[in-house]
């Protein structure tokens, strides 16, 4: 029993210790976990457009390459084409190179940021986005081993 419980407790402790699990209250004009760099979560109201993306087991997005323009708020529509489980994160490549890792470490580690969508197989889900700065972002599956299978793509703000 004792053994029990202090499983039900580090699980506990772990996933609400940064670094471990996701979520988390934001300041405002800022979303938990990630810098303004990439931008923000969109309003659906103030959506300019709808973007298909497809994920496959073949480790890829279609299209892996996007391109929007500063200030749009965006809605991903994303289809899973696959048989297992994918998502699309958005983030810098240096955070999705981080979270990749966490995730090999910790593949039971559940997605709860608004950057991000989990997609069931045969499932369709959403993410709406604003990009207030030119730049380029990063997105990927961070499902263990699916970012390192090459499934990234990237958004290109003008």
């Amino acid at each position: 029993m004792r053994r029990i419980a202090h499983a039900v407790l580090f699980s506990l402790v772990t996933a609400s210790t940064p670094g471990f699990g996701h979520g988390g209250a934001a300041a405002p004009g800022e979303h938990s976990g990630h810098g303004a760099a990439i931008g923000m979560p969109g309003e659906p109201a103030k959506v300019a457009r709808t973007v298909a993306v497809t994920m496959n087991d073949l480790m890829r997005f279609v299209p892996a390459s996007i391109t929007v323009k500063h200030g749009e708020t965006i809605r991903f529509l994303v289809r899973n084409q696959g048989r297992i489980k994918h998502e699309m994160v958005l983030g810098t490549v240096a955070e999705l190179k981080a979270h990749a890792e966490q995730m090999r470490k910790f593949p039971g580690m559940v997605h709860a940021d608004p950057n991000q969508v989990s997609v069931d197989p045969g499932q369709t889900g959403e993410l709406v986005w604003r990009f207030p700065k030119a730049g380029k972002i990063g997105f990927a599956c961070l499902q263990p081993g699916h970012f390192e299978a090459g499934m990234k793509g990237s958004v290109t703000v003008r």
